[in-house]
């Protein structure tokens, strides 16, 4: 135990010898920007004619959210423990790639809730006069605020480094995958054909493959 807890010690003292300066910086500073962002935006939404029951919600996605928050923390809680142990080189290329993927996620996720507008909701709903959108991102994945967010999650964990980070992504993912199958259900009750043919033209989460 004593060996493993100094070898955790080590590879974060190498991670931060060969980070780029700016690196951490950009990380928290890309999460912390989005949610402000995501605040700001849900601010001007359309009424509500259906949703998921509360919860349904909370188990579904908000607790794996939390879970996903707790085991992405940025302590020593871990320290020591196999989620602790690294799945990628302890380097500062390492951290500047999940960095970049971050904040890469997180800008077409934004892009995504502006173009989606007042149609947006945090949780599966139907709005009053909801809009089927299929411009911008829209046109490249059906759900692709998930699809940057679960990149931002994936990059986050690269730059962690740690088993821990890829636990948080693999939560969220399958949340996400069962959201987003209730959100398709209920888009194809609501626009008929329409969505049909969207489905077919347009991939999930990946443009082109998945």
């Amino acid at each position: 135990m004593i060996i493993t807890a100094c070898r955790q010690r080590g590879s974060r003292h190498l991670v931060e010898q060969t980070m780029p300066f700016p690196t951490q910086s950009v990380l928290n500073a890309s999460w912390i920007l989005f949610v402000a962002y995501w605040i700001w935006s849900a601010r001007k939404v359309k009424n509500t004619r259906r949703t998921e029951p509360a919860v349904s919600r909370f188990l579904k996605y908000w607790l794996p959210l939390l879970l996903a928050a707790l085991l992405l923390e940025p302590g020593r809680l871990y320290e020591g423990g196999v989620l602790a142990a690294r799945f990628v080189p302890a380097a500062g290329w390492v951290v500047a790639l999940g960095t970049l993927m971050t904040a890469a996620g997180l800008l077409f996720a934004c892009w995504a809730r502006h173009v989606l507008g007042n149609n947006w909701s945090a949780v599966v709903q139907v709005k009053q006069d909801h809009e089927l959108i299929e411009s911008g991102p829209y046109g490249l994945a059906r759900h692709p605020i998930y699809t940057g967010l679960l990149l931002a999650l994936l990059g986050t964990a690269v730059a962690l480094g740690e088993w821990r980070g890829l636990l948080a992504f693999a939560i969220v993912a399958v949340s996400f995958w069962y959201k987003l199958r209730l959100e398709e259900r209920w888009m194809r009750e609501q626009f008929g054909a329409a969505y049909t043919d969207y489905m077919r033209r347009v991939k999930a989460l990946v443009p082109g493959v998945f």
